[in-house]
């Protein structure tokens, strides 16, 4: 059985060797165009005036185009505000304005500031806490109310009164935004993105240019990373490409530079939130009232969804008897801020887990007997805030577990006797959890086909809505359709996703790309599987078949459960008759059956009522801890992680050896996200960290010096394809746990203030915090 091992990576040779093919690597055709982006050069104003005269004269320059030029110009996941090239109004700085068609790329470089771009410049609002003031309101969710929050308060014996915030994080996948669209006859498009969502590609292009869906077909083979960057914001930059191809019936090339996409494209939110906390002496919550703030930017994109989830994960892993939990998100002349790996739920998630550790330091308590005070139990205690039951909860054997393995009673007093020795440095230690909802909020999207083609020799072909993006899904589609055929994951091949095999599909996203896409490959193998035993048991019901004398029809009600495949082997547990799959494949091909299946899945009794807070939310909850420790140096702020446990419940996985190594580069991600990741903005509103030598992702020297990983062993999931758990987003929130070492750590300096740090915990504000001890 091929589930449950660890198999390589289906593209690992190819990206080891450089044979895997990336959208820039496609050969140039000999006609084809580079589409060159122009950004606006001001956050926030009106569009005068846009001249491409002079560029028009240049040699290799084919075509300049604006707004005026699309057809349709608004798009958008939730809300078709958005333009596809900003046209009178601007929203944010280096937003696309204007596209040249060139020869190359050295002949945009050359022409395009020869493009005149006037502006009346208007005076921007670029921080949430100038769009509160100014009551700049992107939109609003319905809050979650439970118990008597205002009595709670008021009666609790404690009462902490705080805000926590936490910046965005570029998503800084290797390959930027790139597309090539080719024009084929009758009108038609065949677009290849770099897309998480090939659907919406298709029809965004299709839209913008007044195109049937029909006319437009998007094909990803591949993404040299997404982690939610290339969800939505790869649509209309699909779209430019398109106007192009369409307008000079030419193939069209857009590959961003790595500057020029971290200047155009959105970011994760922002958060500012604000929060009333009460809570007894031992440490339980009583009372927890919090008012979540995001920046969405300019647009709406997806913010109303990542506000959700922000709402759905304040709880954390813990218990909130009363609570009040508010959602809103501000308008800014930024970037219009979209989806990334956690989708909101690692700043919700944080901001309950920094609470928790001020509420260690405010009792002098160990933060670890806090957060096990206050998690979700298992017979009572387990009702979230959105009144889904918190079913199979191992979070208390999680995080008893953790504490033991990672031996964090002895370490914490070694920590206490350290710092006591001034020897400059301070080291601190803390554990947060992960209760991630697996499922997309919005119900309809929680769906997905698969198309399985079954070829005489034995192998086997599957076409899926997901998008590989490096995540693996695709090793595991291979997995879960070899399982059920009996056969060698090598004879399973992937094909590239594309609208006209597999339409309709939902976005790789929510951490569901296998879970929905799984179900579909494994119902679609059903399918084929029903009409292979049957066909064995016909041949070996002592009537010979040859295809002249027709087999009787499939009877797809029957049980026909004994009969398995095994090792390339077809075998009736009954009689103990068999014959080899490819033997059987013949003989069902003779007998004119078709060797082909198409399926649909949905998620099951999923709905959530967002005016009522009735209905299930989740799936179910893939569960986490981690452990981590660190060093600060009080002269410089210099921070290392010394070590992080991670103990991660993902159910039965598919893939160990893959799903190790999405732990290990979530828990990264995340980290780097609240320690180094800094956006800096210059005072006009100007992204100023927008290259690798800027913008400060972890690297090998600031990963953990010892790092240990370790899966749980959990067969209860019986919610999900073979008894797995998704484990894309979960890791990723357990970054949060060098945050809180750091706050650890400088809880050291004083027993009585407690230490206030915004994300990222850089060495700049970890040495503006000691500064305030002295």
């Amino acid at each position: 059985m091929s589930v449950g091992k660890s198999v390589s990576h289906d593209s690992a040779v190819g990206h080891v060797t450089g044979s895997s093919i990336f959208i820039d690597d496609r050969a140039k055709h000999k006609n084809e165009v580079y589409v060159g982006v122009l950004g606006a050069p001001v956050c926030a104003g009106a569009i005068l005036k846009i001249d491409g005269s002079e560029a028009l004269k240049m040699k290799g320059v084919f075509g300049v185009f604006t707004a005026k030029d699309i057809p349709h110009n608004k798009w958008g996941t939730i809300v078709p505000e958005q333009p596809i090239l900003a046209f009178e109004k601007i929203g944010y700085i280096d937003e696309p304005v204007c596209l040249i068609a060139c020869a190359d790329e050295d002949t945009f470089n050359a022409v395009k500031k020869l493009v005149k771009i006037e502006v009346r410049e208007e005076k921007p609002i670029l921080t949430i806490d100038d769009a509160l003031i100014k009551n700049s309101i992107l939109c609003q969710a319905n809050p979650f109310v439970r118990g008597d929050i205002e009595g709670a308060l008021k009666n609790a014996p404690n009462v902490l009164i705080g805000a926590f915030e936490c910046g965005g994080q570029e998503h800084f996948y290797m390959e930027s935004q790139a597309t090539v669209v080719y024009p084929l006859e009758n009108g038609q498009l065949e677009v290849h993105s770099s897309s998480q969502h090939p659907t919406e590609t298709q029809h965004v292009v299709a839209h913008s240019l007044g195109l049937d869906y029909s006319q437009v077909v998007c094909v990803v083979k591949r993404m040299g990373g997404g982690f939610g960057g290339k969800e939505s914001q790869a649509a209309h930059f699909a779209a430019m490409a398109g106007l192009v191809a369409y307008k000079l019936n030419r193939p069209a090339r857009l590959a961003l530079t790595k500057d020029d996409d971290m200047m155009m494209t959105g970011k994760r939110h922002p958060f500012k939130n604000f929060y009333d906390v009460g809570f007894d002496d031992t440490g339980k919550i009583t009372a927890l009232k919090v008012v979540i703030v995001a920046n969405g930017g300019a647009y709406v994109d997806l913010t109303p969804s990542i506000l959700d989830r922000a709402m759905f994960h304040a709880d954390g892993c813990y218990y909130l008897e009363n609570c009040y939990i508010e959602g809103k998100a501000v308008r800014t002349n930024q970037h219009s801020n979209t989806a990334f790996r956690g989708f909101g739920g690692p700043q919700g998630n944080m901001t309950i887990e920094s609470i928790v550790e001020d509420i260690a330091h405010y009792l002098k308590k160990d933060a670890f007997e806090v957060r096990r005070i206050n998690l979700y139990g298992i017979n009572d205690r387990n009702v979230t805030p959105y009144n889904q039951t918190v079913e199979h909860n191992l979070l208390p054997e999680l995080f008893d577990k953790l504490h033991k393995s990672s031996e964090y009673q002895k370490r914490k007093d070694n920590i206490s006797a350290f710092n006591k020795t001034k020897s400059g440095k301070v080291r601190g230690l803390s554990m947060t959890g992960a209760k991630f909802g697996i499922a997309f909020t919005t119900k309809f999207l929680n769906q997905g086909n698969a198309l399985v083609n079954v070829h005489l020799d034995g192998t086997v072909q599957v076409s899926t809505g997901a998008t590989e993006m490096g995540q693996g899904v695709n090793t595991k589609m291979q997995q879960i359709a070899a399982t059920c055929f009996g056969i060698p994951h090598k004879s399973v091949v992937l094909m590239p996703t594309s609208t006209e095999k597999n339409h309709n599909t939902s976005p790789t996203a929510a951490s569901s790309g296998t879970d929905i896409n799984g179900g579909a490959v494994f119902n679609a193998c059903e399918g084929i599987l029903q009409t292979l035993r049957w066909v064995f048991l016909q041949q070996h019901s002592g009537v010979v078949y040859d295809g002249i004398k027709s087999m009787p029809a499939v009877d797809v009600k029957a049980d026909l459960s004994h009969v398995e495949f095994i090792d390339g082997n077809v075998i009736d547990q009954k009689t103990k008759k068999s014959m080899t799959f490819k033997d059987l494949l013949k003989i069902a091909y003779l007998n004119q059956f078709s060797l082909a299946g198409y399926a649909f899945y949905k998620t099951p009794d999923l709905g959530f009522d967002k005016s009522t807070h009735e209905g299930r939310a989740f799936n179910y909850f893939t569960n986490g801890a981690a452990v981590s420790e660190v060093e600060v140096d009080e002269y410089t702020g210099e921070l290392k992680v010394l070590r992080t446990d991670i103990l991660m419940d993902l159910g039965r996985p598919i893939n160990p050896g893959i799903d190790i190594g999405q732990v290990s580069g979530a828990f990264i991600q995340g980290m780097g996200w609240v320690t180094t990741e800094n956006l800096f903005y210059h005072e006009s509103g100007k992204l100023l960290s927008h290259s690798p030598t800027t913008y400060k992702i972890p690297n090998i020297q600031d990963t953990p010096r010892i790092f240990n990983i370790e899966l749980m062993e959990n067969h209860t999931n019986t919610r999900n394809v073979m008894r797995s758990k998704a484990v894309g987003e979960p890791p990723l929130l357990l970054g949060s746990s060098v945050w809180t070492a750091v706050k650890n750590a400088l809880s050291y300096r004083s027993e009585d203030v407690l230490p206030h740090i915004t994300s990222p915990a850089t060495n700049e504000v970890i040495l503006m915090e000691l500064n305030r001890y002295e």
